[in-house]
């Protein structure tokens, strides 16, 4: 299986004003520091993290919604890391992005119509293809045809996620960026979604990039994990090598608060120390020592590499994971 889409060393970091009168030295917010990772056609890769850790910004740099300050974007294949005017237009029929907020993504006032139809139009599909079209997305995302005529206030949160999966579908994209898509919904219209976008997934052929916190969300639909922290990549595997035996602290701490299903099964509960420190200013060497509890001097000194440390692929940035050569 060949990857789809490939990512070198991305660094997107913001510059920051500087309120020092006469200082000369530049402040940015290091967003995305160095990632690496690739997808493979057909997969879903779950991105995860807290708050602030970078993963909306590594999607919307992905999609180039966001310029890189730094690295490479391979797309099938192709350098698109510098692409720009009617060539990126083009590759925005191929790559599309399902977004958090289901109400603040779609116009008001437009109907629902208008608003799957409008990139058809834009790309020149045919208007008898157009209306075809329509009807199908309504229904495979199910709504009815009638629901056309509305507009977005009068749909619930679920229903107007599926009118966004619906335009983002609109013009046949192989990859979909889908940036905390059930965040905002209710727990249980959570899982009607995420059960509507793996049918999707199968039927369309579609390659997902799944950002998301809700650990137990990303465990249903992913194939593989990627964990960030601060901007980097802390740890990367299978989705079942990662959820049953996770390397990094970082991620052992996240997946002990995923609550458990089995009310007799007692899992102990890792409480990091500390806030999460400020992207502007990120610690030196390991970004995450400040709040672990395996911390030494090494840490403090020297930024972790990320390894192999399984047989089976799985990678971590710690200088405390065993390494093994696959």
């Amino acid at each position: 299986m060949s990857s789809l889409l490939e990512v070198k060393n991305i660094k997107k970091h913001f510059p920051l004003k500087n309120n020092q009168l006469f200082s000369k030295e530049k402040h940015v917010l290091k967003a995305v520091d160095g990632i690496s990772f690739s997808v493979k056609k057909g997969e879903t890769l779950g991105l995860v993290g807290e708050s602030g850790c970078g993963k909306s910004t590594a999607g919307r740099v992905i999609l180039k919604l966001l310029e890189a300050s730094d690295g490479e974007i391979l797309f099938k294949g192709n350098d698109i890391t510098h692409v720009r005017g009617e060539e990126m237009r083009k590759l925005r029929k191929e790559m599309q992005i399902i977004f958090q907020d289901p109400y603040a993504s779609l116009n008001p006032r437009k109907t629902i119509e208008q608003t799957i139809i409008e990139p058809m139009k834009i790309f020149n599909v045919p208007r008898n293809e157009r209306n075809k079209k329509l009807e199908r997305l309504l229904d495979v995302v199910g709504l009815q045809s009638h629901h056309k005529h509305r507009y977005p206030h009068e749909f619930s949160g679920g229903q107007r996620q599926r009118i966004g999966i619906a335009r983002a579908l609109a013009l046949d994209p192989e990859l979909v960026i889908c940036d905390e898509p059930v965040s905002a919904l209710d727990v249980s219209i959570q899982a009607q979604v995420i059960n509507l976008m793996e049918d999707l997934q199968k039927e369309f052929d579609l390659t997902y990039i799944f950002i998301a916190h809700d650990l137990s969300v990303v465990h249903h639909i992913s194939d593989r994990v990627l964990v960030m922290y601060l901007g980097e990549i802390v740890e990367i595997g299978d989705v079942h090598d990662v959820y049953q035996d996770a390397k990094h602290p970082y991620t052992q701490a996240l997946l002990s608060a995923v609550p458990e299903a089995d009310p007799h099964h007692e899992k102990k509960r890792i409480i990091l120390q500390g806030d999460l420190p400020s992207p502007a200013n990120p610690p030196q060497g390991c970004k995450f020592h400040t709040r672990c509890s395996l911390a030494e001097e090494v840490c403090r000194a020297e930024k972790p590499a990320l390894k192999q440390v399984s047989t089976s692929g799985q990678m971590a940035a710690c200088h405390f994971a065993k390494e093994v050569v696959g």
